[in-house]
């Protein structure tokens, strides 16, 4: 399984709209600090925004984190940038064939226990904030 690298870009952004509060952020900036391109960045903001965890000034450029980062979790991230209109990691092909005796049953094999792991990684999401970045990436640039 695999999470796109929007959630990584995401986090990336937030370390970097904190480290450069002093500076305009914009999103060629971030692009530049990410590697990818100012286009993904803009729909990664627009995620954000939308989730109420960024504020975005359009002409004079600039973003501003909405709440203090200890309360910003992972989880919240990740369904801003990540999560399908249902919320589900999971998604479930539709319709398994009912004349046969696997497709028939593999829901009820298979879906309590996929709730068990999005429960359980929902779970670890939410107690990482970016509190923990922000002081993670601070000793990184000072060990430099």
């Amino acid at each position: 399984m695999q999470i796109s690298s929007r959630f990584t870009m995401a986090i990336h952004m937030f370390a970097c709209i904190d480290t450069f509060s002093d500076q305009k952020m914009t999103s060629d900036f971030m692009a530049a600090s990410i590697g990818t391109n100012p286009v993904i960045i803009r729909k990664l903001l627009q995620q954000l925004k939308a989730a109420g965890l960024i504020k975005v000034s359009r002409g004079t450029g600039g973003v501003t984190i909405t709440r203090p980062l200890d309360q910003i979790t992972f989880l919240d991230i990740y369904k801003a940038v990540e999560c399908t209109p249902d919320e589900e990691l999971f998604h479930f092909h539709e319709n398994p064939n009912s004349n046969c005796p696997v497709g028939r049953n593999i829901h009820r094999v298979l879906d309590g226990r996929l709730l068990q792991v999005q429960k359980a990684m929902e779970d670890k999401l939410a107690g990482m904030t970016l509190a923990d970045v922000k002081k993670d990436v601070s000793l990184c640039i000072e060990e430099e």
